[in-house]
């Protein structure tokens, strides 16, 4: 699934990796200018941070949020709030430009009207991983999720519906686009410890990953 960056043959427009979940090869290259200016408008307002999980560890990666609800971490649990913990303001509306692609992805996924009211925004530097966790704190689990790749490439985990179940490791590069829905919805998903790899092609980038998970939290 991975090739040279400057001599790559044309990947599928989807690629398979369960009955109902689909890798989207470079989905999201034509809308990068527009995302990163939105991550910047969204970050300026709620500010990346490091959440503390319910046992007390703190996150490699530091998150922030939009949409109506964002998703939030501390030593009461996991769950999705309206307002932001740190400022006490409602997250920032979702930008147009994140519910277009999510929408778009969605459809050629096989969700049409997939309208997500949160988005979870994750910033990787080297040596950032996510445990092999479910998505399951929304109430509507009928909605897809949606996890776009941007900057530094990853290992995409994708298991069963239980823990203990093989996973497969996903290559995924700037642009790739992820939608995991149906009877895939609540499988287990991670990521890798990330490489040291900057994006080679475009420094704005630097050495971090930026992934954008859209849900119907609601």
């Amino acid at each position: 699934m991975t090739f040279d960056l400057f001599d790559a043959p044309p990947r599928a427009a989807r690629e398979p990796i369960g009955p109902a979940a689909f890798v989207l090869p470079g989905f999201a290259l034509p809308r990068v200018d527009a995302l990163l200016d939105a991550i910047g408008d969204v970050a300026a307002r709620a500010p990346f941070r490091h959440l503390v999980t319910p046992g007390g560890f703190t996150m490699s990666v530091a998150l922030t949020n939009c949409g109506a609800l964002g998703w939030t971490s501390d030593r009461r649990g996991y769950r999705y709030s309206a307002v932001d913990p740190d400022s006490g303001a409602p997250w920032p509306a979702m930008p147009e430009a994140f519910a277009l692609l999510a929408r778009d992805a969605a459809a050629l996924a096989g969700f049409d009207g997939f309208a997500p009211d949160a988005c979870l925004v994750n910033r990787y530097q080297p040596g950032s991983r996510l445990s092999l966790h479910q998505d399951r704190d929304e109430r509507d689990h009928g909605a897809p999720i949606v996890s776009v790749s941007l900057g530094m490439p990853a290992t995409f985990q994708f298991g069963g519906l239980a823990r203990s179940d093989k996973t497969v490791r996903i290559p995924l590069v700037h642009g790739d686009v992820v939608v995991w829905g149906g009877v895939d919805r609540l499988r287990f998903h991670g990521v890798l410890p990330l490489k040291d790899a900057p994006h080679l092609l475009d420094a704005r980038w630097g050495a971090q990953r930026i992934n954008l998970t859209f849900r119907k939290a609601g």
